[in-house]
C-alpha cells in the first residue's frame, strides 16, 4: 500500500467509467501525479453524475464497468506506477435503496430497521411527497404517487413535501436518508467492497465525505483505521478561521479547503477591501455588514427546512423550539465536537459559549446540555449544526454577500480580505504532512482561474467600480443579482448564454431573495435568461484583456503554491490547464484528456503543473518546509519557500503576488532573494542560479520560478 504524494480527481460519469480512467493513465503518469482519486464507486441512483447516492453498498456501480471493470482500471494504473484513492459516503444513502424499502414495508420489525437514523410515530416513518390533490393509487403490491413508489401495505405515512421527513438526512435532502454507522453490523455492511478493495492492494486510501454528519465521527475514523491497518485517509472537513481539524480524530488531515482560503488570499489586496464593499452596497443595496447577514440567512433556512430537527431537538431538550433555532444559528462553526459521557475539550466549551454569549438567557441555559446534557440531545445537535451551516452560509449568504467574490468559498470568510505572507508560512509550518491540500473541487463555488481573475479587482477597485457601472447602466435585471452576474461573466469569460444563465438560475435560487428552489417565479426565470444572452453580448472581453497578464500571474502562482507547500497536493480534473467554470454542476462538465494547451496561460499553467508534481515525486510528501524573504522595497509581492531532503534543500518554490501593485512600484527593482546554499537549476527555465539572486532576474521569463538543487 503506497501512500499518496498527490492525486488527480476525475468525477466518474455513466459515460466516464473504469475503462476511460484507464485510457489517461499515461496522461496522468506524465503529469507526474501518484494517484487517481476517484469520486464515489459504489451502486448508486440510476444516473446520477455525483455518486453521492449511493443505493447498495455490495455492489461496485455497474454503469462504470462493474467489479471486473475496477480490477481491470486499477492494474492498467498500477503498470503506469499510478495508484488509486476513493471517495467514500458513509453519512447517508438514497432512500431508493432496497433496505429502506424492507424498513418501509416491515416497519421496526424490518432487519433494516437498525441501518437508519428513524423517528418512528408509532410504527410509522413521516415520508415527504405530498405536493397536490392527487390522491395515491395501489397498484398491486407496492403504492404510485406521481413519480414515487412505495411498499404496499407499509407501515410509513405520506406528508407534504415541504415538511421534514422522520429520519435524518443530508442536509435538506430528504431522498437521502442518515445511514447509522456508530452500529457496527452497519459499518462493516455499508463498507465490505471497500474494505475488500483494500485488502486487495486495489486501493490506497480514502476521502471520507461530510464525517460531521455521523453520530460520532472520531469513533468512526477509529474504527476505520483500525479496520484499513493505518491506509491514508482525509476528510471533508470544513474548518473556519483559524479553527483546526481535532486533535483525536484519527486520519490523515482534511481534503484541503482551508488550504485553499489561505492560498487565495495570498493574491487578494487588503486596501481593495474598503471601496469593494463600498461598491457593493451601492449596487446592492444590501448591508456591508457580512455578519449580519450570515444571521438573518442562518435563521431564515432553520424556519424554511429544519423546522422537524428543531421541533425534535426542542422534545429533547424540554424547551420551547426558538430556543433551539437561535442557537442553532448562532453556532460559528459546523460542529463542536462534545462527545456524550466526555468532558468537553476546552476548544469545544470556547465555540458553545461563543454562541450563546449572543443569545437570549434561555439559549444560554440550552448551551449547558449542549456541553453536558443527555447523550441523544447532544449528539443530535451536533448533527444539526452542519446543515444550518452549509444551507445558511455556503447556499444563501455566500450568494447575498459578495463584494469580491473569489472569498466566497468553502469554508471561506468574504470580509477577510487578503493572506499576509507571514500568516500563511505560519500555517504551513502547523499542517499535517500528509492532508490533502486543492484549489477547486467538484464542490468549489468557482475554479481557481475564475478566482484568479476576481483576485485582480482587490488592486483594481476604481477602474473595475467604473467598468461594471457602465455595464449595469446598459442592462439591468435584479439589484440583488447583478454585481454578482457582472463579476462571474466577467471571470469566467468567454461563456456561453446558457451556461451563464445556468449558473445565474442556481444563484439566485440559493439566494432566494427573489426566487428560490421552493418558490420558482416563471416569469423571473426568463428575464434571467433574457438577461444573460444580452449580458453575454456586451464587450466584456476588453476587459477581460486587461486584467489578463495579472489574473496569468495569480493562476501561476496559487497553483505552485499549492503543489510545493506541505501536504498532498490534489488537482482537479482539467485544472493543470486553464479552466473557467462556476459552481457545480459547471464545474463537473466532461473533461478531454489529455488538454492541449491553447493559450500561453494554457501553456505555462501545464508547465508549472507538471514539473512541480513531477519534482514532488522526488521530494516525496513530508518534505521539510522553511520560508524564504525577499530582500527589498518589492519583497512584499514575493511568497517563497524551501522543502529540503534531510538536512539539506532540494526545491525552492518563488511566486509573485499583487502584480498590479508591483508593476506601479515599476516592478522588482532590486528586490533579491538569497537561495540556500548550492546550485539550483529552474525546472521552468533552464537557468542555473546561486546565492543571492535579483527577483528580476528570476522571474523575467514567468512570475513564478521552480528551483531544484542540481548539485546534491
Amino acid at each position: 500500500m503506497s501512500r499518496p504524494i498527490s492525486t488527480y480527481r476525475v468525477q466518474l460519469t455513466p459515460d466516464f467509467g473504469f475503462a476511460q480512467v484507464a485510457e489517461i493513465a499515461g496522461h496522468l503518469r506524465d503529469l507526474g501525479v501518484s494517484h487517481v482519486y476517484l469520486s464515489p464507486i459504489l451502486q448508486a441512483n440510476p444516473g446520477s453524475l455525483h455518486g453521492y447516492d449511493v443505493t447498495d453498498h455490495s455492489r461496485i456501480r455497474e454503469e462504470f464497468g462493474g467489479a471486473k471493470g475496477f480490477r481491470e482500471m486499477a492494474e492498467q494504473l498500477a503498470a503506469h506506477d499510478l495508484g488509486v484513492v476513493v471517495d467514500i459516503v458513509p453519512n447517508h444513502m438514497n432512500t431508493t435503496n432496497p433496505r429502506f424499502w424492507e424498513v418501509l414495508r416491515d416497519g421496526p420489525d424490518s432487519a433494516y430497521a437498525s441501518w437508519f437514523d428513524i423517528e418512528w410515530d408509532g410504527s410509522r416513518v413521516a415520508l415527504p411527497v405530498l405536493g397536490d390533490d392527487t390522491e395515491p393509487v395501489v397498484d398491486g403490491d407496492v403504492l404510485r404517487y406521481h413519480e414515487h413508489t412505495f411498499p404496499h401495505p407499509g407501515h410509513y405515512r405520506l406528508v407534504d413535501w415541504r415538511e421534514g421527513p422522520g429520519y435524518r438526512r443530508f442536509f435538506d435532502v430528504s431522498t437521502l436518508i442518515g445511514l447509522r454507522v456508530e452500529d457496527p453490523a452497519v459499518f462493516f455492511a455499508t463498507h465490505e467492497v471497500i474494505f475488500w478493495l483494500l485488502d486487495e492492494g486495489l486501493i490506497d486510501g480514502l476521502r471520507v465525505d461530510h464525517p460531521d454528519g455521523l453520530a460520532d465521527p472520531r469513533g468512526y475514523l477509529r474504527r476505520l483505521r483500525a479496520r484499513t491497518g493505518g491506509a491514508w485517509t482525509v476528510v471533508e472537513k470544513i474548518l473556519i478561521g483559524d479553527e483546526r481539524l481535532p486533535a483525536d480524530w484519527p486520519c490523515d488531515g482534511t481534503t484541503g479547503y482551508e488550504a485553499l482560503n489561505r492560498i487565495n488570499g495570498l493574491f487578494v489586496d487588503p486596501a481593495g477591501k474598503e471601496p469593494l464593499v463600498e461598491l457593493f452596497t451601492r449596487l446592492t443595496g444590501e448591508t456591508g455588514d457580512y455578519r449580519q447577514v450570515v444571521a438573518r440567512a442562518k435563521r431564515e433556512v432553520l424556519d424554511l427546512f429544519f423546522g422537524a430537527e428543531v421541533k425534535r431537538l426542542a422534545q429533547l431538550a424540554s424547551c420551547e423550539p426558538d430556543t433551539v433555532a437561535e442557537l442553532l444559528a448562532a453556532m460559528p462553526v459546523y460542529r463542536a465536537y462534545v462527545v456524550p459521557g466526555e468532558p468537553p475539550p476546552p476548544e469545544s466549551v470556547a465555540i458553545v459559549e461563543q454562541a450563546a454569549a449572543a443569545c437570549s438567557p434561555a439559549a444560554r441555559r440550552l448551551a449547558e446540555q449542549v456541553l453536558h446534557g443527555e447523550p441523544e440531545f447532544v449528539t443530535r445537535f451536533q448533527q444539526a449544526c452542519g446543515p444550518v451551516m452549509a444551507k445558511g452560509v455556503e447556499d444563501t449568504a455566500l450568494y447575498r454577500w459578495y463584494p469580491l467574490s473569489c472569498l466566497n468559498e468553502v469554508g471561506g470568510e468574504p470580509d477577510a480580505f487578503g493572506t499576509d505572507v507571514a500568516e500563511f508560512h505560519a500555517f504551513c509550518a502547523a499542517m499535517p504532512p500528509h492532508s490533502m491540500t486543492t484549489l477547486s473541487t467538484h464542490d468549489t463555488k468557482r475554479s481557481e482561474d475564475v478566482r484568479a481573475r476576481l483576485s485582480v479587482l482587490s488592486e483594481l477597485p476604481g477602474e473595475w467600480a467604473e467598468t461594471v457601472t457602465r455595464w449595469s447602466e446598459a442592462l439591468r435585471l435584479d439589484p440583488r443579482l447583478d454585481y454578482l452576474a457582472w463579476q462571474n461573466l466577467m471571470a469566467a469569460w468567454p461563456i456561453s448564454a446558457e451556461r451563464f444563465a445556468g449558473y445565474l438560475l442556481k444563484a439566485a435560487r440559493e439566494a432566494k431573495t427573489a426566487i428560490s428552489w421552493v418558490n420558482p417565479d416563471p416569469a423571473y426565470e426568463e428575464r434571467l435568461r433574457e438577461f444573460a444572452e444580452a449580458a453575454v453580448r456586451l464587450p466584456v472581453g476588453e476587459f477581460v484583456e486587461r486584467i489578463e497578464p495579472y489574473a496569468m500571474s495569480n493562476s501561476l502562482g496559487a497553483k505552485l503554491v499549492q503543489l510545493m507547500m506541505p501536504g498532498v497536493p490534489d488537482v482537479y480534473q482539467g485544472n493543470e490547464t486553464t479552466d473557467f467554470s462556476l459552481v457545480d454542476p459547471d464545474n463537473r462538465r466532461p473533461v478531454s484528456h489529455p488538454r492541449s494547451p491553447v493559450s500561453a496561460w494554457d501553456a505555462a499553467k501545464l508547465l508549472v503543473t507538471g514539473q512541480a508534481l513531477r519534482l514532488r515525486r522526488r521530494l516525496g510528501p513530508a518534505a521539510p518546509y522553511t520560508p524564504l524573504r525577499a530582500d527589498g522595497e518589492a519583497a512584499e509581492h514575493a511568497v517563497a519557500f524551501a522543502r529540503s531532503q534531510g538536512e539539506r534543500a532540494r526545491a525552492v518554490a518563488v511566486a509573485t503576488r499583487l502584480p498590479v501593485g508591483l508593476e506601479r512600484r515599476g516592478g522588482w527593482g532590486a528586490t533579491t532573494l538569497t537561495l540556500p546554499p548550492g546550485n539550483w537549476r529552474d525546472l521552468l527555465t533552464g537557468g542555473l542560479y546561486t546565492g543571492r539572486v535579483p527577483l528580476a532576474h528570476l522571474l523575467h521569463q514567468y512570475p513564478v520560478a521552480l528551483l531544484e538543487r542540481h548539485d546534491l
